[in-house]
């Protein structure tokens, strides 16, 4: 017996040291995938910078060059002061935060409304609501623009915002919903006891309760609003009301591009992206992965 033991615990003590160099190597191979995932993700947007500050002479250089030199901040100066840049910054800007909130606002009732009550055809209307994550958007612009000049939309920021709200809610409704879901029913029934009616419920339990859900979404609605180009392209036409993305193309010649000044302008127009992830960030990811707990 005592030579079986023994045997053990030498095996347990050869084994510990094969069991610890294999989860440091498995260790090691994930964050060396990891690193190399986000230096294919950030090279690209490092190069962007990086040209941004190059003049028009030093753009295509071979091989590329990831420090300027000379290094200049002509191209954002000429961005901001020409084509009324700032004017098309303040319209994205206007477009996206009402979107945002008119989006966030009404997809919010309605995935409380599904996920709280129960009334006839309660599924079947939110899974014709989901159809519009399957429909590819390219397919609707042309019903979308009858529909716009039937309501008088077309050319005006008011047009851009109706369709990009409309266009958010099934993957909003979608988020939230499963974010409602998953509070307790017991406090809403005890704020009922209390006398709170439906709206009270709404508005000081549930959405205090799904910040991350309601981060998440703007997050998503906010940049798909800020970026979007094809709709804005397709309905606007008078040059006060073009939005950013209108104007970086206004930037590219038909002969020659300016890429210095291309990616100037595609630089400023990421800083809105940026602040609104930093200040919604914290609740991101929990609200991401909050959705797909219970449907």
């Amino acid at each position: 017996m005592t030579a079986v033991s023994n045997g053990r615990r030498i095996g347990r003590r050869i084994a510990r040291p094969r069991f610890r160099t294999r989860r440091r190597l498995g260790a090691g191979v994930r964050i060396a995938v990891l690193v190399v995932g986000a230096a294919i993700m950030v090279t690209p947007f490092l190069y962007m910078l990086s040209t941004s500050f190059k003049g028009q002479a030093y753009v295509l250089t071979v091989p590329p060059q990831f420090i300027p030199n000379p290094a200049t901040t002509e191209n954002y100066t000429q961005a901001l002061t020409t084509q009324d840049f700032g004017l098309y910054f303040l319209n994205s800007t206007v477009v996206a935060v009402v979107s945002t909130a008119l989006s966030v606002l009404i997809s919010s009732m309605m995935a409380y409304g599904f996920a709280r009550y129960r009334f006839a055809g309660r599924e079947t209307m939110f899974r014709i609501l989901l159809i519009g994550l399957v429909v590819p958007a390219m397919m609707l612009i042309i019903p979308q623009f009858v529909i716009a000049k039937y309501l008088g939309l077309i050319d005006s920021l008011g047009g851009l915002i109706v369709f990009y709200v409309a266009g958010s809610l099934a993957l909003n409704t979608f988020l939230l919903r499963g974010f409602f879901a998953s509070i307790p029913a017991e406090l809403d029934q005890a704020m009922q006891v209390d006398g709170a009616n439906a709206w009270t419920r709404y508005w000081r339990l549930a959405l205090p309760l799904a910040k991350p859900a309601l981060a998440t979404a703007t997050i998503f609605t906010f940049l798909s609003c800020w970026d979007e180009f094809a709709w804005a392209l397709t309905i606007i036409n008078s040059p006060q009301n073009r939005t950013v993305p209108i104007a970086i193309r206004l930037f590219q010649g038909e002969n020659a591009t300016q890429w210095g000044l291309v990616f100037a302008a595609s630089v400023i127009a990421v800083v809105p992206v940026i602040v609104v992830f930093l200040v919604f960030q914290r609740y991101f990811v929990q609200g991401l992965t909050s959705g797909a707990v219970k449907g």
